[in-house]
């Protein structure tokens, strides 16, 4: 009897350890999580080459969105208005930058090993515009009339040369004019009969102000190769991922706003000064002007023949002196 009594209080105690375990085991279990085995995201610096503008929307709205953290990436936008991001991107201080497609060929031309990866804009962003009152129906019309821009350089200059190339027309068919940023101003002035400008903006400005006018698109009259990212071919061939990651938080950032425009104009007033008490409505339709040159069926892809026809351009001014292997020039085997 005494021995039975043992075994008793014996297994009795065993199995109020076992419990107690089980209890402890029930309480602390919770606190016990997987630990994160993340790498560290890749710090990247992407230059845009302009001041914060609503047209940056897809960068601010792949940030925000987390698009580039969960490519791995924290992207910083550099506002720096340098013209030597195409060169920084060439010898490696810079693994991307937003340029224009002429940017790249004009590089490459200097043995610059920049390559165009993802094309932002399916449409290149530049027209001529002219009161209704100058009878500035087509191009053909713009024979011996007097044209402002900002200048002699950049998309502006070379997107006007493709339009008037497109109706038959020379530079010395016409009278350019360098008048800075002022197109809207000498416009409305009639210090020129008409003015280069980005179709997203300048037009929007025109019409808020009451003036009627005639947009000639160069998109319209010739396919031309516009802002894109671009990386160099060290980065290319050694890093992908880096590129693949790059390329797809940009692409999904498009596509957001393009989806989403009035929440990616309201994701645009943290990164624009300004924006928030701007004229929203005009503001607005500057963003949904750019998104209408942002649209295509395959976003980022990059068109071969807008890559012929900008090099035809380039060198009929003159500025490429002989023709590049283009299919070293862009690279589109990131677009999903």
């Amino acid at each position: 009897m005494k021995k039975a009594s043992q075994t008793f209080f014996l297994l009795l105690f065993i199995g109020v350890i076992l419990i107690a375990l089980f209890a402890v085991t029930r309480v602390i279990a919770p606190a016990v999580e997987p630990t994160s085995t993340s790498a560290p995201l890749r710090k990247v610096r992407l230059p845009v080459g302009y001041i914060p503008n609503v047209q940056f929307a897809p960068i601010y709205v792949a940030i925000e969105k987390g698009y580039f953290r969960d490519a791995g990436l924290d992207v910083a936008i550099d506002y720096s208005m340098e013209n030597d991001n195409t060169v920084l991107t060439a010898t490696g201080d810079l693994q991307f930058a937003v340029v224009s497609g002429e940017q790249v060929l004009l590089a490459r031309a200097q043995q610059m090993p920049v390559v165009y990866v993802m094309a932002w804009y399916q449409q290149y962003p530049v027209g001529i515009a002219a009161k209704k009152s100058a009878k500035i129906n087509t191009v053909e019309d713009l024979r011996g009339r007097k044209i402002g821009l900002p200048g002699l350089y950049g998309a502006s200059y070379i997107g006007a040369i493709a339009l008037l190339d497109s109706a038959g027309l020379k530079e010395a068919d016409v009278k350019l004019d360098s008048i800075g940023f002022t197109q809207v101003e000498s416009l409305i002035a009639d210090r020129d009969e008409a003015v280069v400008i980005y179709v997203a903006n300048e037009p929007v400005q025109l019409e808020r102000l009451g003036e009627e006018i005639t947009l000639l698109r160069v998109a319209d009259a010739v396919d031309l190769v516009a802002n894109g990212i671009i990386t160099n071919e060290m980065t290319l061939q050694k890093d992908p991922e880096l590129v693949r990651s790059m390329v797809t938080g940009m692409i999904k950032g498009i596509q957001y706003t393009i989806d989403h425009p009035e929440e990616a104009f309201e994701i645009s007033k943290k990164y624009v000064e300004n924006l928030a008490s701007a004229d929203q409505e005009m503001q607005m339709q500057v963003l949904l002007n750019s998104i209408a040159l942002w649209r295509d069926d395959r976003l980022g892809y990059s068109q071969p023949q807008a890559w012929e026809n900008m090099q035809r351009i380039l060198l009929k001014m003159g500025l490429l002196k002989d023709e590049l292997d283009l299919s070293k020039v862009y690279d589109n085997q990131f677009i999903p």
